[in-house]
């Protein structure tokens, strides 16, 4: 089946709906004068003020200001010494997002963000081919599970406890 880009609709779907629904999805890229398409395979929900793990609980403006545009931009940030993406999702005032935990043969946010060649100054940018970044959709649809969140200490115990880490299944 070939591939059809993701539009700027399916991103207006709430981070706990589209999380699991990316896994599977190809998210592409530019590296040189070609294009990579590597399925995701690991993603992690981020969704609102309320939610303690999530960028914007503390603060509207900073960096996680793009988090409260409609979906169907990325959120790139600085997280140690990695850069990450998290896909905006849900409508424009509602701080959510997914964020890209594993690219196939890229386990971990950070792997994942080093390949697609993330830099800060993609902050902001559309998830389209007139961005750095985008997702298509094969029809493949991968078995996952869920997990409770990792990474986030400074998060309340019942957000940490989250089942809101899904992981594919893809051989």
């Amino acid at each position: 089946m070939e591939s059809r880009i993701l539009g700027p609709e399916y991103y207006l779907g709430s981070a706990e709906d589209l999380a699991p629904d990316m896994l599977g999805k190809l998210m592409c890229f530019r590296d040189g004068d070609s294009v990579v398409r590597l399925r995701v395979t690991e993603t992690e929900v981020y969704s609102g003020e309320e939610d303690t793990a999530c960028h914007a609980h503390r603060c509207s403006t900073g960096r996680a200001r793009i988090m409260y545009s409609a979906g169907g931009v990325a959120y790139v940030h600085r997280c140690h010494m990695y850069n990450l993406l998290t896909v905006v999702t849900g409508p424009e005032g509602h701080p959510e997002g997914v964020l890209i935990r594993g690219l196939e043969g890229f386990d971990g946010p950070g792997k994942a963000g080093k390949r697609m060649g993330l830099e800060l100054g993609m902050y902001g940018s559309p998830m389209s081919p007139e961005g750095f970044v985008w997702m298509e959709d094969d029809g493949f649809h991968p078995p996952y599970t869920r997990h409770g969140r990792i990474g986030i200490p400074y998060a309340s115990e019942e957000d940490r406890a989250r089942l809101w880490r899904f992981r594919a299944s893809i051989r």
